[in-house]
Parts: C-alpha cells; sequence; structure tokens
C-alpha cells in the first residue's frame, strides 16, 4: 500500500493503527527517495495527527490469556507424543484450532492477567485440556493431500508461468468451459 492510501484511510477512519504506522515507516526507510505527494501525505498526516482530526492507536495494551494457557498445554502434551512417536506436530496448527473453539480471556494489565489465569484453572481446564486433545486429535487425521507436491520455483516470471501451464494440464485436462 502506497503513503497516501494509507493516508487517505487514516483520514476517513480517524486513526492511524500500530500497522498502518509500521507500514508508513517501512515505506520511508526501504525509499531511496519519496516523491512530492508522499511528502505532502505525510505532511497532512502530521496535520491531522497535531490537530487530533487522526488520532494514533497504541500498540497492543492487551492480551488474550486462553493463548498462553492453550499454548502451554499444547506444547506438554505435543512433547508426549513425540517422544513416543515418529510424528512431527505443528503446534501453531493445533493451538489455533483449539483456540478458534475456546473462549478469549482478555486482560489490560498484570492483575487481571492473574485473574483470568485463575478463573480459567478453576472453570475452564477441563475444556481447555479437551479442546486440545481434539485439535491434535484432528491434526494427526488428517489426510496427507498430494505428498508429492513441491513449491513452484520463483525465478522469473514465465518459469512460473511454464510450471503453472504444466500444472493445469497434468490435472485439469478434462476441464472444458462452458
Amino acid at each position: 500500500m502506497s503513503i497516501e492510501k494509507i493516508v487517505e484511510q487514516a483520514l476517513e477512519d480517524g486513526h492511524l493503527t500500530p500497522t498502518m504506522e509500521a507500514e508508513v515507516g517501512h515505506i520511508c526507510d526501504n525509499a531511496s527517495e519519496l516523491s512530492i505527494e508522499e511528502y505532502m501525505a505525510l505532511d497532512r498526516l502530521m496535520g491531522a495527527l497535531l490537530t487530533g482530526e487522526v488520532v494514533a492507536v497504541p500498540r497492543k495494551q492487551f492480551i488474550n490469556v486462553m493463548e498462553e494457557l492453550v499454548l502451554g498445554n499444547v506444547i506438554a502434551k505435543v512433547a508426549e507424543i513425540e517422544v513416543t512417536s515418529e510424528s512431527s506436530l505443528d503446534v501453531g496448527d493445533i493451538t489455533a484450532y483449539a483456540l478458534n473453539r475456546l473462549p478469549p480471556l482478555y486482560a489490560t494489565t498484570e492483575e487481571g492477567a492473574k485473574y483470568q489465569r485463575e478463573r480459567a484453572k478453576t472453570e475452564l481446564d477441563a475444556l481447555i485440556s479437551q479442546q486440545v486433545s481434539e485439535a491434535i486429535s484432528q491434526y494427526l487425521d488428517k489426510p496427507s493431500f498430494f505428498p508429492e507436491r513441491q513449491a513452484l520455483n520463483k525465478n522469473n516470471g514465465k518459469e512460473v508461468l511454464t510450471q503453472v501451464t504444466t500444472l493445469l494440464q497434468t490435472y485439469a485436462s478434462n476441464f472444458e468451459e462452458k
């Protein structure tokens, strides 16, 4: 996204998110020279920030305690499985699966996080364990689609196009457009 589009979005929304701010910084850091339009857009953004027309949203000031509880549970269970088998499990996939089936436990202070941890241990521990076990079961039961597949070589656009054409001819040879 360009600086101009980011500034336009910030002016429209009335706020500059940390992601937008990082993207502007990345563009500015990697550009050897900014155009007049980019300087003008940055000037408009600075003016809007100074007048309060645009508010900079602070970086994340909250945590989802459920993430750390589930991740700890997943790591422990995956370690047990990997010690006794040759399976290699993806902790991220398993954690995401379980988290999508559990309630979030957000906190903005360490005191709030401590409260959420204690609450989870007394009220949700069994549910967390159940969802992690289900996530692992789903992960282990997933079929291995096209184990022979390989990433496309990205040397240049023509080679990628040739590879895609070959794949389409191989796997979609009977496809007819209606």
